[in-house]
């Protein structure tokens, strides 16, 4: 007597509908109930394959330099990111895609320049962002700008350069006191005569002369030339028109040229 052939089918159709298993846990890292932490393991990248349920990553302690475009694979649920004590220099402005439901990010302890206005505009939902003791002497509104549910700030142990460059800076600080963490270890460390003097403490006429427009180089070049070219024509027209005065004075002296002009007048 044969199979009944139907529960063969459902049990195919079962199998269709269940979802793909999630990627192993990496070899350097420890996972367990949706944590994955891989911190102090030597590594220069990013695992390229995670359990999609990961909540935390834990990624500090290593040697990451780089994070590529798309460094991290879909983590759908990962809440918390922690890369500090790596050597970051850059981060791709696509890096962080893939990781929508971010909520907390620790970039601490790197070596960070620079940040590109696009870098975190994936991670809407983030409210806490660590930036502090890296290298950077400048940050761009726009990139904390992409952040509208940021609630902590931190930026302290930075070499800010505390000149005109940094008022756009400045100006979101000032407007985002309350988010901003460690306010009194936010210290310029450039110009010599600013040094360690807390960015916090600037006060509007702190940069009264960085709101006056300066010239630009184009600007300044059609200054240099129109000037002496009007000077010169100015200079020209002068001297027509007083050639012009002089030949009318010099031919009226004569009397059979200005003659019809004088009888004129005397009638």
């Amino acid at each position: 007597m044969g199979c009944p052939r139907v529960p063969g089918a459902v049990l195919v159709c079962l199998l269709l509908l269940r979802p793909p298993p999630s990627a192993a846990c990496p070899s350097a890292c420890r996972c367990a109930l949706g944590e994955v932490d891989c911190s102090g393991h030597g590594l220069r990248r990013v695992p390229p394959s995670l359990p999609t349920n990961t909540s935390s990553l834990w990624l500090g302690y290593n040697f990451i330099m780089v994070l590529g475009q798309r460094s991290f694979p879909p983590l759908p649920e990962l809440l918390l990111l922690s890369l500090p004590h790596n050597r970051l220099e850059m981060i791709h402005s696509l890096a962080l895609l893939g990781l929508e439901a971010l909520q907390e990010l620790d970039l601490s302890n790197n070596h960070l320049t620079s940040l590109a206005p696009e870098t975190f505009l994936p991670l809407s939902g983030l409210t806490m962002l660590n930036l502090g003791s890296n290298r950077l002497q400048e940050l761009e509104p726009e990139v904390l700008g992409a952040l509208p549910q940021l609630q902590v700030l931190l930026l302290q142990n930075n070499p800010w350069v505390c000149s005109c460059s940094i008022l756009p800076l400045w100006l979101w600080l000032s407007h985002n006191r309350q988010k901003v963490q460690e306010k009194s270890s936010l210290l310029c460390k450039l110009p010599e005569n600013l040094d360690k003097y807390p960015i916090m403490a600037f006060g509007n006429e702190s940069f009264r002369q960085c709101q006056e427009t300066p010239l630009t180089t184009q600007q300044y070049i059609i200054f240099l030339t129109i000037g002496p070219f009007s000077f010169t024509v100015s200079i020209f027209f002068c001297i027509f028109l007083g050639s012009i005065t002089v030949a009318y004075h010099n031919l009226c002296r004569e009397p059979h040229l200005c003659g019809r002009s004088h009888t004129r007048r005397g009638h």
